[in-house]
């Protein structure tokens, strides 16, 4: 049996400064296949290339993976400063449409990183430019030197809401994570239920309330080294069985505004 197939969001890149690109991480692509035991397929985020509904039709799950530009302040209403950094009109032209179109469907996803952000502002959220910059919060950004493995260390504690879906999932109230972020939400979407945080009160994992499909969406990046670490792997784990479950099912709904 042909395995699903997941869409690993995009970031464009330039090699040596010249080469254009549509990349998407090695350990987002490792993730997917040896953990969610699907087919890993990087999307290229230009409304140029693709729609929302190509992509439906295409995917059973989307990752929203971690990027270095940030979601666009206007799309949440505010004016762009210094402080929000770059930013890729085009990617946020194609996930929060596709965000949106999924939570109706009840195909599932999961969000990382910048991904997280994206479900956050797709709903109506908004965040902030900067956490470090904030009263009583700690420094999320990733450490400017080490290798590889001191960059992606675990550096804190998450906490979950008793009974709640990550707590259910992790069998544990509490996890250790890396953290390698600036921006964090300010002010939740309508339907974004904040089910974990950080010790210093930073949001850390949320869901989609009354979303018919798998919705989990965490701050931290859960993608490096997923087949070792406990936490990654169950949070991988179960999105492979809710996308191998929609593959199996397979019934899209025609949506409104996917273009």
């Amino acid at each position: 049996m042909a395995r699903p197939v997941v869409g690993i969001i995009g970031n464009s890149h330039l090699i040596n400064d010249q080469y254009p690109v549509h990349a998407g991480g090695a350990m987002n692509c490792e993730a997917i296949s040896a953990v969610s035991r699907a087919v890993p397929l990087v999307v290229p985020c230009d409304p140029a290339l693709v729609s929302v509904a190509d992509l439906l039709e295409v995917c059973d799950g989307f990752l929203f993976t971690g990027g270095r530009p940030n979601v666009h302040p206007e799309e949440y209403g505010e004016d762009e400063t210094e402080a929000h950094g770059a930013f890729d009109r085009d990617r946020d032209a194609i996930t929060l449409p596709l965000i949106r179109a999924l939570v109706a469907r009840g195909q599932p996803f999961l969000g990382v990183c910048r991904g997280f952000q994206e479900v956050n502002v797709a709903m109506g959220g908004s965040l902030h430019p900067e956490i470090r910059d904030l009263p009583g919060r700690m420094n999320h950004r990733m450490p400017p030197d080490g290798t590889l493995e001191e960059k992606f260390a675990l550096r804190h504690a998450v906490r979950f809401s008793e009974e709640g879906p990550f707590h259910r999932l992790m069998g544990d109230v509490e996890v250790m994570t890396n953290t390698l972020h600036g921006q964090g939400i300010k002010v939740a979407g309508p339907r974004v239920v904040i089910d974990g945080h950080a010790p210093d009160g930073t949001p850390e994992a949320i869901y989609i309330a009354d979303a018919p499909g798998f919705t989990l969406s965490v701050q931290w990046h859960p993608e490096y080294r997923a087949a070792e670490d406990p936490v990654s792997a169950k949070l991988f784990g179960a999105f492979g069985h809710a996308v191998a479950d929609w593959a199996a099912a397979r019934r899209p709904e025609p949506v409104a505004g996917a273009a």
